[in-house]
C-alpha cells in the first residue's frame, strides 16, 4: 500500500469538512420539517413533500446546474451576492450547499 501524499490529505480534509458542515446545517431543519410533516395537518402538505423530495429524483448534474444558475454571477441570488463582494460558486461553501440539497430529504422525510 502506498503512502498518502499531501494532496490526498487535503482531499480527505475537504471531504470531511464539507460532510460535517452539511450535516450540522441540515440536521435542525430536517428535524423541524420531519416534525411538521408527521405531526401536523395542513393544506398543501403533499406539495411541500414533493418539493422536499425533488432533489432525490433529479440527477446530481441537474442539481449542480440549477445551483450554477441560481448562485452564479448572473444568477438570481448570485448577482445580489456579487454586489456584496461574496463569492460562493466553486468554493467549499458551494459544495456544502450542494450536499445539503441532496441530503436534506433524507433528514426530513422517510428515506429507505
Amino acid at each position: 500500500m502506498t503512502a498518502l501524499t499531501p494532496p490526498d490529505y487535503e482531499a480527505i480534509y475537504l471531504s470531511t469538512k464539507v460532510a460535517m458542515a452539511a450535516t450540522a446545517l441540515s440536521l435542525p431543519f430536517g428535524i423541524a420539517f420531519a416534525y411538521v410533516m408527521n405531526f401536523t395537518a395542513f393544506r398543501g402538505k403533499l406539495l411541500l413533500e414533493v418539493l422536499i423530495n425533488l432533489p432525490l429524483t433529479l440527477p446530481p448534474v441537474v442539481i449542480g446546474y440549477l445551483l450554477l444558475l441560481v448562485l452564479g454571477k448572473n444568477g438570481w441570488i448570485g448577482s445580489f451576492l456579487d454586489q456584496l463582494g461574496i463569492r460562493i460558486i466553486f468554493t467549499w461553501k458551494a459544495a456544502v450547499i450542494a450536499r445539503q440539497l441532496s441530503a436534506f430529504p433524507c433528514w426530513s422525510v422517510r428515506c429507505a
